[in-house]
């Protein structure tokens, strides 16, 4: 029998085995795997309306579904951004995406995402195949660069209410394809039945005159350049001339001092016009000002012989090739095309899409949904020549062209056909100059 002191003893001994096999093998704490390294992309952006704040929306979701990636977003001053873009652009500084209208600019300096895509076929088959074409550099077919965040289509308006107080029939009631003829004709009718000072009016810009002139079968894009002198450019213009002869549109407009660019929509929106050739970028400032005044309306646009054409523009988000990030930014893009992202940020920013499964859908636009889907509904209606028109690298200067020498065969400085002659000098000598 051992003594107590033994046992002591050999208690202690124990205790100090087990202390120095901890010591010895110490509890592993669980490996954690690095955190990943989180890119930040840069984003040039402008807001006409509340875009942008729909466009973070988004942008805080695709952050958190992709935590290795985060967005900013650079908010300029739609005046300044093109500006501000290009020097960023030259000097190497520029962002990953921007936000652009004249994307010829910038060609030479896009991304090409197709190789960072893991369907790009299927996904340049959204987008009309003249908008992808106009972010590419000649020669080049398969480029993928960019896509638009809206479109805007150009179309008339009329006051319901007047055609309502005249008793005369609304045309496109009973037919979606409806001359400019008949048109006109039921507009005389509206204003002389209500006293109405003007019955039709077009904005003073040569991309406004380009639709109806299409339609009736103008034609302006040649393998060599520009032709302006055919009947269908002749007899749009001598349809304007004769709305100023008879008295039927604003003077002010197209005669009004100071020249550029001027709009009818003031007479719209005070009740003094029955029909106004404008465009979607309307919409939203029509529900704001006239309110419950009177009843509106956009209509589709007018065919001739050749079509019911109006004219697409907008706005398009381009990629650059000098990201250090190119999978990250494809990915962004590729997040922001899905077609219930895309649908989204359209509802809300009261954007027309430039996505062809949701033009066939429809969109369902938070307010003005049934004015805006009129236009949606016009975008399968728009002629291959009115995106070439659009997206070519000469498009302000022929729009310039028109918009300046019409007026001045309006206020009697010039005949119809010195201002053809004019106007073909001019693109002539631009297409020279390009070619240098």
């Amino acid at each position: 029998m051992k003594s107590p002191k033994s046992l002591i003893l050999l208690l202690i001994l124990s205790m100090i085995v087990t202390a120095c096999g901890s010591e010895a093998t110490p509890t592993q704490a669980p490996t954690q795997a690095p955190p990943a390294e989180v890119v930040e992309l840069r984003m040039m952006w402008y807001n006409d309306g509340v875009e942008g704040e729909v466009m973070r929306d988004l942008l805080d979701r695709f952050e958190a579904a992709n935590p290795d990636i985060r967005v900013v977003m650079d908010t300029v001053a739609y005046a300044d951004l093109h500006t501000i873009l290009q020097g960023q652009v030259e000097a190497g500084t520029g962002p990953d995406l921007a936000r652009v209208t004249d994307v010829n600019r910038f060609k030479q300096y896009y991304l090409e995402m197709r190789p960072y895509m893991a369907d790009p076929d299927g996904w340049a088959a959204n987008w009309p195949e003249a908008v992808l074409n106009s972010l590419r550099v000649p020669g080049d077919t398969k480029g993928l660069h960019g896509f638009p965040t809206q479109f805007t289509v150009t179309g008339p308006f009329i006051n319901r209410t007047l055609f309502e107080q005249a008793g005369v029939p609304v045309p496109s009631d009973t037919s979606d394809k409806v001359t400019w003829e008949t048109w006109v004709e039921a507009a005389k009718k509206v204003a002389a039945a209500t006293g109405t000072p003007y019955a039709v009016a077009i904005d003073r810009t040569g991309h406004r005159f380009w639709g109806p002139s299409l339609s009736r079968c103008a034609t302006y894009i040649t393998e060599d350049g520009f032709k302006i002198d055919t009947p269908g450019f002749r007899s749009t213009a001598q349809m304007i001339m004769d709305w100023h002869k008879e008295g039927i549109t604003p003077l002010e407009v197209w005669a009004g001092s100071g020249g550029g660019y001027a709009a009818a929509n003031e007479f719209f929106v005070n009740g003094q016009l029955v029909l106004y050739m404008s465009g979607s970028w309307q919409v939203g400032q029509f529900a704001t000002l006239i309110g419950d005044k009177f009843d509106w309306e956009p209509i589709p646009n007018p065919c001739g012989d050749c079509g019911c054409t109006g004219i697409p523009g907008g706005a398009l988000l381009v990629t650059f090739a000098s990201t250090k990030y190119p999978a990250q930014v494809t990915r962004l893009v590729e997040y922001l095309t899905q077609e219930e992202v895309l649908a989204e940020f359209s509802a809300r920013s009261l954007f027309i899409p430039g996505h062809v499964g949701l033009t066939k859908k429809g969109v369902d636009f938070v307010s003005n949904k049934e004015a805006l889907n009129v236009f949606v509904n016009e975008i399968s209606k728009l002629m291959p020549e009115a995106y070439a028109l659009q997206y070519h690298p000469l498009t302000f200067i022929l729009n310039t062209e028109i918009r300046d020498r019409l007026s001045q065969v309006i206020v009697g400085e010039l005949t119809l056909d010195e201002a053809i002659q004019k106007i073909q000098g001019r693109m002539d000598q631009a297409v020279a100059e390009q070619g240098q």
